[in-house]
């Protein structure tokens, strides 16, 4: 799958259903090439969750499941 594509995608937390942002880059494991997390631009939902401006990592683990139109995550994890 692209970057592009999981760009386009919205990212729901799957604990309340509530839209957590959109993926603006993925931090890439250099020594084997797997996705280590994604980088999201945080959305006012998530800006409430997590101190501070800009951005939020989400780790692969806490990735449930990339379907067609979402990213479900579980960010209590």
């Amino acid at each position: 799958m692209k970057m592009s594509e999981l760009q386009r995608k919205d990212v729901v937390n799957v604990n309340d259903g509530k839209i957590v942002g959109r993926i603006i880059d993925a931090v890439i494991n250099e020594n084997d090439g797997s996705l280590e997390a994604l980088v999201l631009d945080k959305s006012k939902y998530i800006k409430s969750l997590f101190s501070g401006e800009g951005e939020v990592k989400i780790k692969f683990e806490q990735i449930k499941k990339i379907g067609t139109d979402v990213i479900l995550i579980d960010i209590s994890s």
